[in-house]
């Protein structure tokens, strides 16, 4: 392959468990955009939560944000595109769940990943680390809001019940019109339909006149299986799941012992 892009999740593959680049990956990025290389962060997070960290990755480029739900660029700000969920979807997938799990909580990300609207209760049960986001400023709404306009990524939640089984119950409802994921954080994220990490990096390479076959793509869960998949060369991270490692070409390191930074070494010579 002649890599021409690096394409990478965040947390648990690039950043360390302190949620930091190391100054070994970050050496390894700034060698590849110095050869004209792009190096995209593909996440499920955020702008809020990308723009915490991406002083530190020296991240310039495009960024994919909401598992692929729409794309921008991080030093103009154009927005190449955006994925939304129906309302009307979400308003069927969350009463169905409601019917059969009591006491799920509900929040929607709005207004190009700036907006966040949460159901009543959704603040109380959250932490920074979710949504990089102080609960303090999630305030709170009646479902009905939430439910009442398109999303990028419809967030689904309950204090008690793990991720994997909210996952489980959603996808034994048999409903369609929709992609559901988990990124490893404590809810299950859904996406409009066909969204995925790999569809949204896919139309960037696209835009910027990329063969799939000249990008490396890094991940660690389960959001990351299709990315890896798609990619010309897909890394998987040391501890993720073997899902994840068998959708993927190779496994490399940790997070925390520079596994991306050790690839992309390789790579340049």
């Amino acid at each position: 392959m002649a890599l021409r892009l690096i394409a990478t999740d965040l947390d648990g593959t690039l950043l360390t468990s302190a949620v930091e680049v190391s100054p070994r990956t970050r050496a390894a990025l700034d060698a590849a955009r110095a050869r004209g290389i792009h190096v995209v962060p593909v996440t499920a997070r955020q702008p809020i939560g990308l723009r915490a960290i991406a002083g530190g990755a020296g991240f310039d480029d495009w960024a994919l944000y909401s598992n692929g739900a729409y794309a921008t660029h991080l030093t103009d700000g154009r927005m190449l595109f955006a994925e939304e969920l129906p309302s009307a979807t979400i308003r069927t997938l969350a009463e169905a769940l409601r019917a059969s799990i009591p006491g799920l909580l509900f929040a929607s990300v709005r207004d190009g990943g700036e907006g966040f609207v949460a159901q009543h209760g959704y603040a109380e049960i959250a932490d920074l680390s979710d949504h990089k986001r102080d609960p303090k400023t999630m305030g709170g709404v009646p479902l009905d809001q939430v439910l009442a306009a398109p999303s990028l990524k419809f967030v689904i939640r309950h204090p008690e019940l793990a991720p994997a089984a909210l996952f489980d119950a959603l996808r034994d409802l048999g409903l369609t019109g929709f992609e559901a994921t988990l990124s490893g954080a404590p809810f299950v994220e859904v996406m409009a339909e066909g969204v995925t990490k790999a569809t949204g990096l896919a139309r960037l390479c696209a835009h910027v006149g990329i063969d799939r076959a000249d990008v490396v793509a890094f991940g660690d869960a389960l959001n990351d299986v299709e990315m890896l998949r798609w990619a010309g060369h897909g890394v998987a991270m040391a501890d993720a799941a073997p899902v994840v490692q068998e959708a993927a070409d190779e496994t490399t390191t940790s997070n925390d012992d520079d596994g991306v930074a050790r690839v992309i070494e390789r790579m340049l010579g």
